[in-house]
Parts: C-alpha cells; structure tokens; sequence
C-alpha cells in the first residue's frame, strides 16, 4: 500500500516551512535513514529522512515551494512490488478521506433521540487501531534520525508514541518529550502597512522562513516583555592581559581564546552566583534553572541564530572556545540540529567588533535576561582615585521585569562586572 510522505514538524514551534530542495527524484528506491529533501524551517534548513522503504512513486511538492503546511503530502512512496502509476491515484484518493466527516451528519440526526451518544463514540473506536504497536517484537520502531536525537537528549523511546507509518517513532514526536511545549499559537498581530516606495528606485525580496519568525518573535517580545535595562562600565585591561598569557599557553593546543568566550563563562559563572536571574517566567510559575546554558547571538545570511553553551558555568573556557568555533560554522552553513539552537537560559549579544559602544539586546523569550556587550575602548577611567587611561567596555542587561526585579538584575550585572575585571575568579 502507497504511503503518503507528509510535511514534517521539525521543531516544535513549526507550523510551515519551504521545502527547499529534493535530493532524490520520481522512480528513485530509497531505504529507511535515506535523506529525502532539504526543508527551509523558521531557524535552519534542515534534512528529511525516510522512514521506511520504497520507491518514489510520485513527488507531490515541487522543490522552492514556500508555505507547506506541516502533515501536508509533498510525495508518494510506492512499497515493494507497487508500481507509481497505481499508486498515484492513492494520493487522490487520500483527499476524499475528509468526505467521511459526512458520517457526522447521520450522527447529528441521531442524536435527538436519547441513544445518539452510543453512535457519535462509535467513529472514535476506529481511531484506536489507527495507531499499531510500536514494537515489532521487542524492538522499538523508530526512524535513524529519532534514535540518534533521542540518544543525544537521553530521551527513552518507550515512553514516545509514534506518528509516523506503522507507529513508527518520527523526529517530530521528540519536540514535546525534548522539554519543548509546543507554543500556543500567538494572537494575530496587526500586519504593518504597505510601503510604497514611489518612483524610488529599488526591488523587492521575498522574506525568508527565519526573517518573518524573527520579525514575528520580536515584536511578540517588545509587547509582551516588560523589559528594564541595567549598564555598567568594565575595566577589559586584566581580562585582555589574562587572555593573552592563556591563548599562548594554549597555542601548542591549536586554541584561541576570544573576547567573547570569556563573556559567555563570565555571564554563566554571574548566573549561578545570582540564581534570582536564571529564570523564566511561566504565567501561574516561575520557573528556576539549576545550570546556565548559554545562548550566544551568531549572525548568518538572512538572520540570525543563537546556537547554545549547555552547562557554560561547569566548562573550562577552552572547551567553550571550541564549542563556540564548531556551533558558529555549523550555524552559519545551516547544519545546527534544533536541540544545539532551541532553549538556553539565558543569551548573550556581543557587537563590539563593529565598534558598537553600547546598546539594548530584546529578549529571547521564555529566557528571562540577555546581555549586550558593547565595544572595549581606551577611555579615561579612575583607578585608586587617579584619574588613568583604561580600555573599558559598557555592558548592558535587559531583564524582564515579571520575572526578575531591579535589584536582583542590578546584582547579576555586579557579580559579572567582578569577574570580567578579576578573571582569574573565572579559572577557580
């Protein structure tokens, strides 16, 4: 029997996405772990593997298509034995499957008399059987790609009920058990109004998946988010002199200590010594973290991405410079696996290489802080009541104020001031 190869959820706050290329085409035999199409999401693009084995029958979605739906059909792979042209009208005959919602009209004339609840639960029976047995024996049916992101976020498939062909466990069954919950849909937002730019010259790009979601995500964030914001003055002179002795101890090692790798341990370290500011506001709750996971701010073509440093507060600074090397090239070749860009607990935003002296991050909802790093520059600075040139950077907090106060985000911003201008603390 032809099965319908749907759209896939890649992440659990897709609703749609571009299905940008397929690597195979009609006629090609394909195997389970086989990657199918490339498909643009609203962070990534991302590879879409088959489930299980065939031939494709016929491709339903052309590549470049923008706004699929996900469940919606984009192919037909035909099993063993089928042929494309038998199956094609299967995907025909898919599309009359709603018609059998008319069988709720006969369980609407019923229900006058008292009986009518007994037929309106008969169509629901069906329903259970829709999802066989997982296990064929006692192995658990699961696509590659599921077992390994199952592995890497110590998921246990056994608990997972499968959607895909078969009961088969899919990628887009993790998004809830990985700790996601899927975001209530938001209330429409005004659309802006159209720009007419006259007799101007000029052309018109088409925003991509990643562009709308972080137009969507910010405005959500500016109206929702109270945000306070909190600057202060950093002494960079012992960090910059710290961070060359270690880069040349480290040289033989292959590893160069930046600016930035040093801010990411010194929010994470400032994090854990302020707990008040680890948190996220949950409505009813607060939620309180135990572990700083860093979200760090990359910018890629057509966005931007924030790849994170889990446990940040427990690694040396050479394995965040490493980590913090393979996320950013991933990132900006769009090869980052949604669990290394989705969560964190807080995010840190450095545009001090652009000479930026100092400016105001929007937060990254749930997170309930970010950390915008301005640019170190020679200023004059009082140092034991002397007035002295120093290189000094200004670093600004933006902190929602549901979750953390004032006093509580002025003492987060204390605690990293001391350690970006004592880094040896940082090492201990």
């Amino acid at each position: 029997m032809p099965i319908e190869l749907k759209m896939p959820a890649l992440s659990p706050t897709m609703e749609e996405g571009t299905l940008a290329k397929w690597l195979v085409k009609e006629g090609d035999e394909v195997k389970s772990g086989d990657i199918l199409a490339e498909i643009e999401t609203d962070k990534a693009t991302m590879e879409f593997e088959a489930v299980d084995e065939g031939k494709i029958a016929k491709i339903l979605v052309p590549e470049g298509t923008d706004g699929v739906k996900v469940g919606a059909p984009i192919a037909i792979l035909a099993s063993e034995g089928e042929d494309a042209s038998a199956s094609a009208p299967k995907a025909d005959t898919a599309a009359p499957a709603p018609p059998k919602t008319p069988a709720a009209p006969k369980a609407d004339a019923t229900p006058k008399p008292a009986p009518a609840p007994a037929p309106v639960e008969t169509p629901a029976a069906p329903a259970a059987p829709s999802a066989p047995p997982r296990a064929e024996g006692d192995r658990i049916k699961a696509s590659p790609l599921a077992r390994r992101l199952a592995e890497a976020q110590g998921i246990d498939l056994k608990t997972i009920q499968g959607s895909g062909p078969g009961g088969r466990i899919v990628r887009a069954d993790l998004g809830t058990a990985a700790g996601g919950t899927a975001a209530e849909p938001a209330a429409p937002q005004p659309q802006a109004a159209p720009v007419e730019p006259g007799e101007i010259p000029h052309e018109v790009v088409k925003l991509s998946n990643m562009r709308k979601t972080i137009a969507r995500r910010l405005t959500e964030s500016k109206q929702q988010v109270p945000h306070i914001y909190l600057t202060v003055d950093i002494n960079l002179d012992a960090l910059l002199k710290l961070r060359g002795e270690l880069n040349a101890g480290l040289a033989s090692r292959n590893i160069k200590l930046s600016v930035n790798d040093l801010m990411i341990k010194a929010l994470a370290a400032a994090l854990i010594e302020v707990p008040e500011c680890n948190v996220s506001f949950g409505g009813e709750t607060l939620i309180q973290y135990k572990r700083a996971d860093i979200a760090v701010a990359v910018s890629i073509p057509g966005g931007l991405i924030t790849p994170i440093v889990a446990n940040a507060d427990s690694k040396s600074i050479s394995t965040i410079a490493a980590e913090m090397h393979d996320l950013a090239a991933r990132a900006r070749d769009n090869k980052l696996q949604p669990h290394e860009y989705q969560g964190g607990t807080a995010s840190l935003s450095n545009m001090g290489m652009y000479g930026i002296k100092n400016f105001e991050a929007v937060i990254n909802p749930p997170q309930g802080m970010i950390m915008a790093i301005g640019a170190g520059e020679k200023r004059p600075y009082v140092i034991n009541d002397s007035l002295q040139i120093a290189t000094v950077m200004s670093a600004t907090g933006s902190f929602d104020h549901r979750a953390i106060d004032g006093a509580d985000g002025a003492k987060l911003m204390q605690a990293f001031k001391r350690l970006v201008e004592n880094p040896l603390g940082m090492l201990a």
